[in-house]
């Protein structure tokens, strides 16, 4: 392995300890010989997102970077070694673990999707974006796990969509500065809600009502897929656990506030991190 891709390694997990996140990537809980490759897989993706989020870049050069990505890919595919050290050491991973590579294509589709695409008319509409933004890295993950059985990559799935779609309930305000809003709008509507009032940080009138519909519908994903907590041997179970927990976690706290995520976009704070570790390890 060259200095190079031993450096794009460190990078890749120092990145993962830089971004707050709600639920844990990478943690002390997964055996340390799975800490490397998960966190060239966050780096990869966190990368590409940010080409999609960050900065002042315009359209077109988004799409660019993106499509550099595709390229260092295209090249993994063909057998050849790409030309930068990220993805020489994802190239390492992805032979030694026998990765599929097109969770990483879904994954740049669904980030230049974030670059052309600001509205989502209807559930079904955001369900097939998020089998391309979150999905992906749950099935690389139990394709690393040795675990990727079709019962498995459904619950997968479904914890997956359901972490996306908290992070679409509790970034509205973040994502509408973006202007990109990320709940349906056939429903926004339904409950009489129009992009103005989203610009207007307005948590009255019939608010309340639509984001506990949409936590309602969240929760229930969720559950769906909780089984893969307890299908999961040892410390991979147990972070998938601690995965699960945050998400419950957020999902409390955006019913107690009654979703006004305008007033304080809810967080996982220390004793939350506490109470989801006992969760997880008494496995309720």
């Amino acid at each position: 392995m060259t200095t190079a891709t031993n450096t794009a390694i460190q990078q890749s997990m120092s990145l993962v300890k830089m971004h707050y996140e709600n639920f844990p990537v990478a943690s002390f809980l997964l055996p340390r010989k799975l800490r490397e490759p998960v966190s060239l897989i966050y780096a990869f993706a966190r990368q590409a997102d940010d080409f999609a989020d960050e900065g002042n870049l315009a359209p077109e050069e988004r799409l660019a970077l993106l499509d550099g990505f595709r390229q260092q890919l295209d090249l993994i595919r063909s057998g050849a070694q790409p030309d930068v050290p990220l993805f020489q050491a994802l190239q390492d991973t992805i032979n030694k673990h026998q990765l599929p590579l097109e969770p990483f294509y879904d994954l740049l589709s669904a980030f230049s999707q974030d670059v052309t695409k600001t509205r989502y008319g209807h559930f079904g509409e955001l369900t097939s974006y998020c089998r391309r933004s979150a999905n992906p890295v749950g099935r690389l993950l139990l394709h690393l796990y040795g675990a990727a059985t079709p019962r498995n990559i459904a619950l997968s799935d479904a914890i997956c969509t359901s972490l996306q779609l908290i992070n679409f309930l509790q970034d509205i305000e973040i994502d509408y500065r973006k202007n990109r809003i990320y709940l349906p709008l056939d429903e926004l509507y339904k409950f009489n809600i129009h992009d103005q009032q989203i610009a207007n940080g307005n948590a009255q009138g019939t608010w309340g009502m639509f984001m506990e519909f949409q936590i309602n519908r969240t929760r229930r994903l969720l559950q769906a897929g909780a089984p893969l907590g307890l299908v999961l041997p040892g410390r991979i179970g147990l972070e998938m656990r601690m995965i699960i927990a945050g998400g419950e976690r957020i999902l409390k706290k955006l019913h107690k506030s009654r979703g006004n995520v305008f007033k304080q976009r809810p967080t996982l704070n220390a004793w939350d991190w506490v109470y989801m570790f006992y969760r997880a390890i008494t496995k309720k």
